[in-house]
């Protein structure tokens, strides 16, 4: 973490100076705002965190339940959004508080005794593999606490504007501020009143009934499947010997899906109710707490569980639906969207695979930086249409996982030939449910990939995979991912060549073109007054140890100035060490390489040094040149 470049700092340096927007917030809602954010889950929430980076931007969010989320239903937290918590400052804190999954068993029927369930497989869980970041579990609502801890800690300082509902809205072709909404007060002294206000976007993150989904005429495709589960947060005495162990439990009576929650006595508990009938109208909603407990034992035989506290239970039906379109997009007038769908209001499935809270997250990150680029004047609209583009085909990637991994799930004994099938299946798509498949297509945003072969583990469209490095500065060994920041910043990364005696650097080429050519994204589309590194994080990565690297002669491109004193960065130049090869670890090319990644931690471009005009022409794409 760095501070103190605009002045020395003794209080809690992740509360940034308040600016712009933040600067005296209204505690009302204003009649115009740039964007608004219905729904404060975890969309929501994330969105207005990053919305917090672009304090030039008045961005509002409006909750109807008249104060913070008290207990959520989503719990599970892949390796792929501690990943995110990191670039939002976070990471550290929520560990600490969360139950990590570290194995997950599995418990399917005695051969000898049938009645019974034994234990047949213990799996080591597959975060371990992919990830220096853990699978975790935690409330849902300590997620939105910690976003919101983000979004006023921001300089754009934003809050939740509670008891506030969606009552509809009208986007009109015209005008500064197009999307026409209606709300109504729903809590405190003015409950009841109704108005209406005026925004330029919408971000609707209502959940899977969306009335913002509703107004702007998308539609959710798909159905329920004719299965049913309870599912309840519960502490219990029980003899179960892997009650603090996530496991999957197949018995003659049905089955389990276990999950220990944060705190070390609680635990979540999916029980399978079995097949619904067509005629049910959804009656099987309306299952009592008693019969739900009373079938997890039967599940659990010959162990027994007696339920001391349920802090929460529920019964839903498998439902798999995604949105037709992710925005409101009118491509017959040529109209870029205005208003945008995010998490339930746009795709819907089971809870067993632990994804609806990560990919809703994903979805807001998405949007977030975008909103940001377009309204402060760094991008054209047009970025816009990349929303839905990227991120309705993971939705639908998601849906179909989901479907199998719920049908692995709800078999019956004698439909399972192989008692590993479940574990093998878990294992072998590990790499989807810990959000790390997601690869964007080809755009505006993701270059293409003549040049893959320079950096082989830096897949064009997947996320930045961080590795070990060594600053040079002062030697400490640090991730390089970890600093990329939930800042709106591009990060640019130069892995340096080595020339030999008498030969050019192709890399001080670069830095020179980064620094002084009118061509360079640098000089082009940073503005001007601002700190050279406001919009670009440039660094730098050397093959040398980095005992033999001076950090001083570095060039200047990676040693910029900051803050009001004007003071130069040290931390941007990095260098490998003992165990610490980012070179060998994710194969980039020993004559240098420069990886483009965008503000959401996405990998855009790979590039080699020489290749000056190739990455000129890649950011005029999505770029605005900045005012002189």
């Amino acid at each position: 973490m760095q501070f103190h470049h605009n002045g020395y700092v003794s209080g809690e340096p992740r509360v940034l100076p308040a600016a712009g927007t933040g600067i005296d917030r209204p505690a009302d809602l204003p009649d115009e705002v740039d964007v608004l954010i219905v729904g404060s889950g975890p969309a929501g929430m994330l969105l207005a965190a990053q919305m917090s980076q672009y304090p030039t931007v008045v961005t509002r969010m409006i909750e109807r339940r008249d104060g913070r989320l008290v207990l959520g239903q989503a719990d599970g937290i892949q390796p792929r959004s501690v990943e995110t918590f990191q670039a939002f400052g976070f990471a550290p804190h929520i560990i600490a508080e969360a139950y990590n999954i570290a194995w997950m068993n599995y418990w399917t029927p005695d051969p000898e005794h049938p009645e019974n369930i034994i234990r047949t497989t213990r799996q080591a869980d597959y975060a371990k593999d992919i990830s220096e970041f853990p699978h975790l579990i935690v409330n849902q609502a300590r997620v939105l606490d910690y976003f919101a801890e983000a979004a006023v800690r921001g300089p754009g300082r934003i809050t939740p504007d509670y008891g506030i509902e969606f009552a509809g809205l009208t986007v009109h072709g015209e005008g500064e501020y197009p999307v026409e909404v209606h709300v109504r007060y729903t809590a405190g002294p003015r409950a009841g009143e109704q108005r209406t206000i005026r925004a330029k976007y919408v971000g609707g993150a209502d959940g899977a009934r969306s009335q913002v989904r509703e107004a702007i005429g998308r539609k959710h495709i798909g159905k329920f499947a004719a299965h049913a589960w309870g599912v309840m947060d519960v502490t219990v005495e029980t003899d179960f010997p892997d009650w603090r162990t996530k496991c999957a439990i197949n018995s003659e009576a049905g089955n389990i899906l276990h999950i220990p929650r944060e705190g070390g006595y609680l635990c979540r508990v999916y029980v399978d109710l079995g097949e619904v009938p067509e005629d049910d109208h959804h009656r099987v909603r309306d299952t009592p707490l008693e019969k739900i407990v009373e079938k997890a034992n039967e599940i659990l035989h010959p162990y027994t569980m007696e339920v001391k506290q349920a802090a929460w239970h529920s019964v839903y039906e498998v439902g798999h639906r995604v949105t037709d379109h992710f925005d409101d997009r009118d491509e017959a007038a040529g109209r870029a969207p205005r208003v945008f769908l995010m998490g339930d209001a746009c795709h819907t499935h089971s809870a067993k695979a632990g994804q609806g809270m990560n990919v809703s997250m994903q979805d807001g990150f998405n949007l977030g930086w975008k909103l940001g680029s377009v309204l402060t004047g760094r991008s054209p609209e047009s970025l816009l249409s990349t929303y839905s583009a990227e991120r309705q085909p993971v939705a639908q990637q998601l849906i179909d996982f989901d479907r199998e991994w719920s049908a692995l799930m709800a078999r019956k004994p004698e439909e399972i030939s192989d008692p590993q099938e479940l574990a093998n299946f878990y294992m072998a798509t590990s790499e989807f449910p810990s959000g790390f498949m997601t690869q964007y297509p080809a755009s505006s945003i993701v270059g293409g990939a003549a040049h893959q072969a320079l950096a082989e583990g830096y897949p064009l469209g997947k996320r930045f995979k961080s590795a070990q490095v060594v600053r040079v500065c002062d030697g400490n060994v640090e991730h390089l991912g970890h600093h990329h920041l939930a800042d709106g910043r591009w990060r640019i990364y130069a892995f340096a060549d080595r020339p030999g005696q008498d030969e050019a650097s192709a890399l001080a080429a670069w830095a020179e073109w980064m620094q002084t050519s009118p061509d360079s994204p640098v000089v082009r589309y940073t503005p001007a007054g601002s700190d050279e590194d406001a919009v670009f994080d440039v660094k730098v990565t050397y093959q040398q140890p980095h005992e033999d690297i001076d950090v001083v002669a570095a060039p200047d491109v990676f040693r910029p100035h900051c803050g009001s004193l004007h003071l130069k960065n040290w931390e941007k130049v990095y260098a490998t060490g003992s165990g610490t090869d980012i070179f060998a670890e994710r194969g980039l090319s020993r004559d240098g390489v420069v990886v483009v990644v965008r503000p959401d931690q996405y990998v855009a471009a790979v590039l080699p040094l020489a290749a000056t005009d190739e990455l000129a022409a890649f950011f005029a794409q999505s770029m605005l040149p900045a005012a002189s």
